[in-house]
């Protein structure tokens, strides 16, 4: 399938990589025009402009949109309404709010243009693993690109299949589901990242509890001086908390135990504030996504051993550098 890929990042560069390797045909447009060449010695085909990459095409246009949600993707997606045709397909793959794109796929309906979110897990690690993908948007536009997201999804892997699940479509067993119309995918993908907020944050308090238990204000016969990069690695195998966050955390502390090359000041990227404003609409409680929230924000002002274990698994999934300063 040709498809123009937008944005060529830690995640849209490998997005198009893998597509290639799929034998996808691969339209590509960045505003650092090292990042376009690079693809093009790869394979793709490079463009100058989002006129140049609109007019690439042979037939029915699919833009994959990878830019940092706000005025980069706002920006890029009303140019792209000018430039598409009836029938084209816009898909916003990045962390948009998604009742941005609620907005949006209403905005271009009237012009006939189909608009796909794409909530994209993986990382830096997606090009050899695959991306997981929640997808809201219209059902057989979907299905139509379904050789897009097949490409880019996991597959079975090794994973044992669940027992006593019978499910006609096996898409959520390959890595991919359609979660429903224009904006379920983002929010699905908003609370996984929620959830990840949580989940990171557990690990952190725990190995911070480890690694004081030799602080000097203890008595000395109550002092461990813990082996933490061992702890993290027994864990990994058969314990009930084994995940590959806990196998980043081996990562990051098997390099450097006490974490000195990273500073602790947490970032947020959005999703996890979105979580929490879905979760009042909802008179939902949260209580633990909104302390990890939370925690992120006291991090940048005092940062704990805990905190730069977040920095160092943000890092090993994300590449987000929180550096000392």
């Amino acid at each position: 399938m040709q498809i123009a890929i937008i944005g060529l990042g830690r995640m849209g560069g490998n997005i198009a990589r893998r597509l290639l390797a799929h034998g996808h045909e691969c339209l590509v447009f960045d505003r650092n025009a090292e990042a376009v060449s690079g693809l093009q010695g790869e394979g793709a085909k490079g463009a100058s402009s989002l006129a140049d990459l609109a007019g690439q095409f042979a037939g029915r246009r699919v833009f994959w949109v990878m830019l940092p949600a706000g005025e980069p993707t706002e920006a890029t997606i009303r140019e792209l309404s000018d430039l598409a045709a009836p029938g084209d397909v816009v898909i916003d793959g990045g962390n948009s709010f998604y009742k941005d794109d609620i907005r949006r796929a209403k905005e271009l309906e009237p012009k006939g243009i189909r608009y796909v979110d794409v909530g994209t897990s993986g990382g830096v690690w997606g090009l050899e693993r695959g991306y997981c993908m929640m997808i809201g948007g219209p059902e057989d536009t979907v299905r139509e690109l379904d050789p897009v997201f097949d490409a880019l999804a996991p597959g079975y892997g090794d994973i044992e299949r669940t027992r006593g699940r019978h499910a006609a479509d096996d898409r959520a067993e390959r890595g991919y589901i359609h979660a429903g119309p224009a904006g379920a995918g983002h929010f699905v993908k908003m609370v996984h990242n929620g959830i990840e907020y949580g989940l990171m944050q557990a690990y952190a308090e725990g190995f911070d509890i480890l690694k004081t238990k030799n602080s000097e204000h203890l008595p000395p016969d109550e002092r461990f001086d813990l082996n933490l990069p061992d702890i993290a690695e027994v864990w990994r195998r058969g314990s009930v908390i084994s995940s590959w966050l806990l196998d980043l955390t081996a990562i990051a502390l098997a390099g450097d135990r006490n974490l000195d090359h990273f500073s602790g000041n947490v970032a947020d990227s959005g999703e996890g504030r979105w979580t929490l404003e879905a979760a009042m609409e909802e008179a939902v409680p949260v209580n633990v996504l909104s302390a990890a929230l939370y925690a992120r924000y006291r991090s940048r002002q005092m940062a704990t051993f805990g905190d730069k274990m977040l920095s160092a698994m943000r890092y090993g999934f994300g590449g987000h550098v929180e550096i000392p300063q």
